[in-house]
């Protein structure tokens, strides 16, 4: 309960930020290939960090420390984006954010999974992941409303967005220290002194499998901060740089609403039938099809919010799948043993795609259309859904008991 309260403030100061900075930029005249980088280098540097996170956290047994420290990075970020002027400085700002992700993330997945039983460890990820998502709700939907009646007097438009992320550092300095006040890991770290390489040789060989089919899908798997982009850039004709930002932001708590809706169910459903990797490869394809579904936009210049709406629930869909059972299907497929340094590894994987993915994105997006750079992200997506698949198949159930829950 505490690590979802934690997580709802962090995710409402962060979201709240990410949910206006695709408006942020295009009001600074940026174009989207900045946006790709900035996302690409940010969730890149937040990956990799994982991995050596994790594995500190499995073998000194600072899970806790590095959990806040993660927390208090996240939270500063709003106010340095609110003082950024230019690209770098955005870039800087969201690095910043992003390494504290990277540093909380797995040792806070490993004090969870270590915390539940099997039986109920998809329950367990989704009820968090719900609890997150539901800052992902406030955050957006509060920096969108205070975005509208900032900038219906305001001359300045980059002015509003710079309030928002002021309003954002609230909750991102409560989160640390919530975190902080309530949560205790009584894991002392293992005595144990094998080396990183080392540990990673030790994991199962379908676990390694499980990963190449994560990283083939991450290399489309763009930051949704570009389908954000792309619903301003189509609906800003009609309805002018501030109201399409505003209307994206919308979008953007839609999707979140759903990904919250759906975090637990798909938890649950995992536990029931007993097939984490295979629900994964559904949500894949689910993926794909909202990368399609944005090139589509573009190809038939569609600038009707009630389609961007469907994107978005659709994206909204495969986040809750994504981001609940690729933390069940690491728990179930790596082990007991260096949890946290396994989830640090699926951490690096999505970050190399991120990096490929966001940064590609934008690239070709600016360099040769926004249809060739979604059509190429759905290739990617669906190829990693069809090698997830095989390792499902390869695999079989792994919970025969939780059919009867």
């Amino acid at each position: 309960m505490a690590m979802s309260l934690t997580s709802l403030l962090s995710d409402a100061s962060h979201e709240a930020a990410t949910s206006v900075l695709p408006g942020f930029l295009a009001a600074l005249g940026l174009p989207p290939i900045a946006l790709g980088v900035i996302e690409g280098v940010a969730d890149a540097t937040s990956s990799f960090v994982k991995l050596g996170s994790g594995w500190i956290g499995d073998r000194a047994g600072h899970r806790w420390a590095l959990a806040v420290l993660g927390y208090g990075l996240t939270g500063v970020m709003p106010l340095l984006l609110a003082i950024a002027s230019s690209w770098p400085l955005v870039l800087g700002a969201k690095v910043i954010g992003w390494l504290g992700k990277g540093i909380r993330g797995p040792v806070r997945d490993a004090m969870l999974a270590a915390s539940v039983d099997e039986s109920v460890r998809g329950r367990a990820f989704g009820f968090h992941r719900a609890g997150d998502t539901i800052g992902a709700i406030i955050g957006p939907a509060l920096g969108v409303v205070f975005l509208t009646s900032v900038g219906a007097s305001s001359a300045d438009p980059v002015a509003p967005f710079r309030s928002v992320f002021l309003l954002a550092l609230i909750p991102g300095a409560l989160s640390a220290g919530t975190f902080a006040v309530l949560v205790r890991d009584r894991s002392t770290g293992s005595a144990e002194t094998s080396s990183l390489l080392r540990t990673m040789r030790t994991l199962p060989s379908r676990f390694r499998r499980y990963l190449l089919g994560v990283g083939v899908h991450g290399i489309g798997d763009f930051a949704p901060t570009l389908l954000i982009l792309a619903a301003t850039v189509l609906l800003a004709p009609s309805e002018g740089i501030v109201a399409a930002g505003a209307t994206a932001g919308l979008l953007y708590v839609l999707r979140n609403a759903l990904y919250a809706l759906g975090s637990y169910p798909v938890g649950a459903l995992s536990d029931r039938l007993g097939r984490p990797v295979l629900l994964l490869a559904f949500g894949y394809l689910l993926g794909a099809a909202v990368a399609a579904g944005a090139g589509m936009a573009f190809l038939l210049g569609i600038d009707e919010p009630l389609y961007f709406a469907i994107l978005f629930i659709a994206s909204g869909l495969f986040a809750a799948i994504q981001d609940t059972l690729e933390a069940v299907s690491t728990g179930e497929l790596a082990g007991s043993a260096a949890q946290a340094t396994s989830f640090g590894l699926l951490g690096t994987v999505n970050g190399v795609g991120d990096l490929v993915a966001s940064a590609g994105v934008g690239i070709l997006w600016t360099l040769v259309s926004p249809i060739a750079a979604f059509g190429a992200a759905a290739a990617a997506m669906a190829l990693g859904a069809t090698l997830i698949a095989t390792v499902a198949d390869r695999g079989g159930a792994h919970l025969t008991k939780g059919a009867e829950l």
